[in-house]
């Protein structure tokens, strides 16, 4: 804050306004500290870098159509925007033409919500024009003036509106939720790589399942955007697969919630990362489909094979909306085999890491995707189970730990380089061989994992491998 205080100061002294505007003002308002410090000037670009120089300060322009100048003060890097207005036009994003030299309160005018349109001088004096204050103590989130016209301006400010709830908890005025259903053709335009990153964010968030209540009232979810390839866009839906959970009814034996408000819950409950808040968010996605809904010899709904379903479910989705590969990857393993977990039984667990660690490379891999596994698993329980039986998954996590610990299920972690293998046995695929063998024998309580039982056995190997090849003589 304090080399913010310098550059209004520097800017006040060569005659011009200077205010900390935006998020800056409304985490301020709210009392914590703001990550990034923007500043709002009646300076025009060129004017702001000369004041720049003359402090020693480094000065990039970074968008000249749009005023706004980057400056390096005290190693700390702000942006300094030149007063505008905004003319939106065919883009559902980007301005169509911006004019600067306007008023502060033009200037605020053009924002999207009224928490994020209040200014701050130099002594410390909000300048709220719009009621940001009065909402941020209502904990509401309310467009800046006519709300149809900040969307039809900006069609990815629908997805910020539920990514704002999400992030503070606030919930959304009632005529800006209404103005979001009423302009979802403005989503058309957006980018799908925008859209999935408002997405994200929503569910990287504190209270990310306000958030995606949201997306799913408003129609978000069911809106279309578009992607682009080889210079040809083509439409894009969003997350269409999700609405008809909204309502779908669970067998009460063992469901508190019906399949949404449990996917909503779930979310909350795995930890903010982008694989497990995904995962959580796609796990039930096959439930209530066709092939998959089924009544049971009670007449209660039942969902068998919603687990392998919704994997191939959540890989198209995730394939569309362009996510990471990586993520994608990890969050079809997790919803394939988030549903079956084994008893609090050594041997029962081990068969079952045996069967899981053959999609990874290295124990490594395996550890993490298990940490997570057993992290959705428990969000999944919790999220409205009628019996969720904690103790007994934590067992079963305390056994796998265990056995993961003591036993081997990658060559790497063998007492037994391949070095050796090779020079007694060859080299190519019999090493592989050998090693899997070696693993299978030590799981089984055969082998012991130490370099000298190892050797022992690679010796055999060695010896009826010679006996072979004199049998053909």
């Amino acid at each position: 804050m304090e080399s913010a205080g310098q550059i209004m100061a520097a800017l006040a002294a060569a005659g011009h306004e200077a205010y900390i505007v935006g998020g800056a003002v409304r985490d301020i308002m709210r009392g914590a500290q703001p990550v990034d410090i923007d500043i709002a000037t009646s300076a025009i670009p060129d004017e702001i870098v000369m004041i720049a120089s003359r402090r020693g300060w480094k000065a990039i322009t970074i968008g000249a159509a749009f005023g706004v100048v980057a400056v390096v003060a005290d190693g700390r890097n702000y942006e300094i925007a030149t007063f505008r207005s905004e003319r939106y036009g065919a883009d559902s994003h980007r301005p169509e033409a911006v004019r600067l030299g306007v008023s502060l309160r033009e200037d605020l005018a053009r924002r999207d919500f009224t928490i994020n349109a209040m200014a701050m001088d130099a002594d410390g004096r909000v300048i709220d024009l719009f009621g940001g204050q009065q909402d941020l103590a209502a904990r509401l989130i309310r467009a800046v003036g006519n709300p149809h016209e900040r969307f039809a301006e900006d069609g990815l400010r629908m997805f910020r509106a539920a990514r704002f709830a999400a992030r503070f908890g606030f919930t959304l005025e009632n005529g800006t939720l209404d103005a979001i259903s009423a302009n979802l053709g403005r989503i058309n335009g957006l980018s799908v790589e925008r859209v999935q990153a408002e997405i994200g964010k929503t569910l990287m968030a504190d209270f990310a399942s306000q958030g995606l209540a949201i997306l799913l009232q408003a129609g978000l979810l069911g809106a279309t955007c578009q992607a682009k390839e080889q210079g040809q866009a083509h439409a894009v839906p969003i997350l269409p697969e999700l609405a008809h959970l909204n309502g779908l009814s669970q067998n009460p034996k063992y469901h508190l919630h019906d399949a949404w408000q449990h996917t909503l819950a779930a979310v909350d409950l795995t930890p903010p990362t982008a694989v497990l808040r995904w995962a959580a968010l796609l796990h039930d996605v096959a439930k209530g489909w066709p092939g998959v809904r089924t009544i049971n010899r009670e007449g209660q709904p039942s969902d068998p094979g919603h687990d392998k379903a919704g994997a191939e479910a959540a890989a198209a989705i995730l394939g569309r909306l362009r996510v990471e590969r990586q993520v994608l990857e990890q969050v079809v393993w997790l919803i394939r085999h988030h549903l079956v977990f084994p008893p609090a039984e050594c041997k029962t667990v081990l068969k079952w890491l045996k069967r899981l660690a053959g999609g990874f490379k290295s124990s490594s891999q395996f550890g993490a995707a298990l940490e997570q596994l057993f992290a959705l698993h428990q969000a999944d329980r919790l999220a409205g189970h009628t019996q969720p039986d904690i103790d007994g998954l934590e067992a079963v996590q305390s056994i796998a730990s265990s056995i993961l610990m003591e036993i081997p299920f990658f060559p790497a972690q063998l007492k037994l380089r391949g070095q050796e293998i090779s020079s007694k046995i060859g080299g190519g695929l019999e090493v592989g061989r050998f090693q899997q063998n070696l693993l299978a024998r030590i799981q089984a309580g055969q082998l012991s994992n130490t370099h000298a039982a190892l050797v022992a056995a690679l010796d055999a190997r060695a010896r009826r491998m010679l006996l072979k090849q004199q049998d053909c003589f």
